[in-house]
């Protein structure tokens, strides 16, 4: 059975709204190499939409540094699965997950492989309640954005985790891997 990792960048006080984040090389090279062990991202629709638009190789726009061109291609390269039930179709190497979710990522961790990497917020909470999150990754960054959506707002029950890596950057931010605890 392949896990089911989560991770994502928050502030100290807990906003995860990407624009309060600011990335460097070394974060950027973290977060490839960590997309490169999984099999498949999943995706809700607001964070598919929103990677596609900032990182599908022939639609980007905007000059970005060097550095970030091997996340690029990795998240460009990924296969991925998009939770939705608004979007009629996707593309960019996806394939959209429809029906009840819990059996739908239950189905797709029963596959061989290395494991699914999953990103974003409600999609994230909402696996989290079901119990399918295997490893949780918080990557702290050393501000304060006072504002945005933070992590598992409304969660109804309580997830007792445990501590099984850290890593810290040169910018101060510190990536914390964590386990339920079952």
């Amino acid at each position: 059975m392949r896990p089911l990792r989560y991770s994502i960048n928050v502030t100290l006080d807990g906003c995860c709204d990407h624009r309060g984040i600011t990335p460097d090389e070394e974060m950027h090279r973290r977060a490839a190499e960590n997309l490169a062990k999984a099999d498949a991202l999943l995706f809700g629709r607001v964070t598919y939409e929103m990677m596609e638009a900032a990182w599908r190789t022939p639609t980007v726009t905007e000059t970005r540094p060097a550095w970030t061109d091997p996340f690029a291609r990795t998240i460009d390269a990924a296969k991925k699965y998009v939770v939705s039930s608004t979007l009629d179709r996707v593309d960019w190497n996806a394939e959209l997950v429809r029906g009840d979710l819990g059996e739908a990522v239950r189905k797709l961790k029963q596959e061989p492989g290395n494991g699914l990497f999953v990103g974003g917020v409600k999609l994230p909470q909402a696996l989290a309640e079901l119990g399918l999150i295997d490893e949780y990754e918080f990557v702290v960054h050393p501000s304060i954005a006072g504002h945005g959506p933070t992590l598992f707002a409304g969660l109804p029950k309580r997830i007792d985790l445990k501590l099984v890596s850290r890593q810290e950057y040169g910018s101060g931010a510190v990536a914390m891997r964590y386990e339920p605890r079952r």
